[in-house]
């Protein structure tokens, strides 16, 4: 049976470097992948699931709107798929994440999706908090706080390294606009 898998971390964990490790593994033994990328994020261009370290790959745009069921099923048609990867999969809707379980249980191709977990206030993302409670496997990527131990929260910052307190949950950026922190110097930065 396919599964539904949610890789998440902070900001600067390399999910979408390990997004593409995944993709290249498939691809090296002859599999094809089909990435999907919120079409909110265009920090590296339109289309694409890039890393900070130069890691670059087509995608097909997701919109909240889409039925990503259909989308897969599609390109599934047209052209085999053997796995599903998609990344900034905070930005699904619980509908997207519901389809999405249903490419594992119908067309039965797996589904890995890589996304922060919370936001910049410490509430969860929609996309993240449906793969949260519906993901038949979670894994947690890490990365680390100033003081060296693990980051789990993320704080948005001024253009002074502020910690800012409000505004609208998305807001792309990265680490111009984005510190990731431990839970006790998120609460020192969030609390200024």
């Amino acid at each position: 049976m396919a599964k539904l898998y949610f890789y998440y971390s902070t900001m600067n964990a390399g999910k979408s470097t390990t997004l593409l490790q995944s993709s290249f593994n498939y691809r090296e033994r002859g599999m094809d992948t089909f990435l999907l990328t919120a079409a909110l994020d265009d920090r590296y261009g339109k289309g694409k699931v890039t890393s900070r370290i130069g890691l670059s790959q087509e995608a097909e745009l997701f919109h909240q709107e889409d039925n990503l069921f259909e989308v897969v099923a599609d390109h599934h048609f047209n052209s085999s798929v053997n796995c599903v990867l998609v990344d900034e999969a905070q930005f699904l809707t619980k509908e997207q994440v519901w389809q999405l379980s249903d490419v594992c249980d119908q067309l039965s191709i797996p589904v890995l999706c890589y996304g922060i977990r919370t936001d910049f206030q410490g509430q969860l993302f929609p996309g993240s908090q449906w793969l949260l409670a519906w993901a038949d496997m979670l894994e947690e990527l890490k990365t680390i706080c100033h003081c060296g131990t693990k980051a789990t929260m993320v704080v948005r910052v001024d253009e002074n390294g502020d910690a800012i307190q409000e505004g609208s949950q998305v807001e792309i950026g990265g680490n111009d606009r984005y510190v990731s922190l431990c839970r006790r110097h998120f609460k020192e930065a969030y609390l200024r």
